[in-house]
């Protein structure tokens, strides 16, 4: 009697050891990943670490492949997509995590400014920025986004662009060539194209960008509020901005600019990562994350 009664105590307690542990595993493998922004301070760490990422150059190619592997890690489908615009061959990474048309595009610049035309010192104006708020955050913002964004989120490409960053300087002229080149070529119509480009700035301050569309802007603004980030996403318009969502909103498609243009190392060869704030990354990053959350119930 003794041992028949321990016997089936026995099968009680595996009974409820794997009821535990099935509900235990289920339950760590739907809990969302948090927006890790120490990750992303690394890849803006990584990126400058391989020298500016001017087209062209050993180190564009490199933060490519850098971008390639670290995607496909977290199970995206990466292409590169080649691009001839007003004469330059431009390299945009297009990933995407099936066949489904977008309803979301998040893109980012990755290219480094050929000249540091901003710097106070003459003889360095006509070196290459080493870009790691003004190319690298936006990249790692995007990537760090592509970790944690769930499988079943809604459809999503992410986009990291080439040739942003060239406008003015002779044999380039205009800025956003690689978005450009992108949209010439796209046919569908997402209902949302966000793109991120300087959020790395200790004294962040996200203005609302004139041209952006404005029921974006109220949703991923009210996104901020909500977790607290007002003081970051103002709530206030001021500057009119050619950036890679101006190619978007001519083409008709929805689009809105997350960018920090007040950055005083703009264009300089002062933007380096001790200048970019793990901080800052988190508040744009964890808010894209809330807010596109909030769009696969739509």
């Amino acid at each position: 009697m003794t041992k028949r009664i321990l016997l089936t105590l026995g099968v009680i307690a595996l009974i409820l050891g794997g009821l535990y542990l099935w509900r235990y595993s289920r339950l760590h493998r739907t809990r969302p990943q948090l927006f890790n922004a120490q990750r992303a301070y690394q890849d803006v760490v990584y990126q400058v670490s391989l020298g500016p990422r001017t087209p062209g150059s050993e180190a564009h190619d490199k933060a490519i492949e850098y971008f390639r592997s670290e995607l496909q890690k977290a199970n995206w489908e990466v292409e590169v997509q080649i691009v001839e615009v007003n004469g330059q061959t431009l390299k945009n990474v297009i990933a995407r995590r099936s066949d489904v048309p977008p309803q979301v595009i998040l893109g980012a610049h990755y290219d480094s400014r050929l000249m540091a035309d901003k710097d106070p010192d003459p003889q360095k104006q006509l070196e290459p920025v080493p870009g790691a708020n003004d190319g690298a955050s936006g990249a790692a913002v995007l990537l760090e986004l592509g970790r944690v964004l769930p499988s079943n989120s809604v459809p999503v490409w992410i986009v990291l662009f080439d040739g942003e960053d060239q406008g003015s300087i002779p044999g380039w002229e205009e800025w956003s060539l690689g978005a450009r080149g992108f949209v010439d070529t796209f046919t569908l119509k997402p209902r949302a194209v966000v793109i991120v480009d300087m959020v790395g700035d200790y004294n962040l301050s996200i203005l609302k960008e004139k041209q952006s569309n404005q029921r974006l802007v109220n949703e991923i603004w009210q996104v901020a509020a909500n977790l607290g980030y007002g003081e970051y996403f103002l709530d206030k318009q001021k500057y009119t901005i050619m950036d890679d969502h101006v190619p978007f909103l001519e083409a008709g498609i929805p689009a809105v600019d997350i960018i920090d243009i007040e950055y005083r190392y703009w264009h300089t060869s002062y933007d380096t990562p001790d200048h970019v704030s793990p901080f800052s990354l988190g508040v744009a990053g964890s808010t894209l994350q809330v807010w596109l959350g909030q769009q696969k119930e739509k």
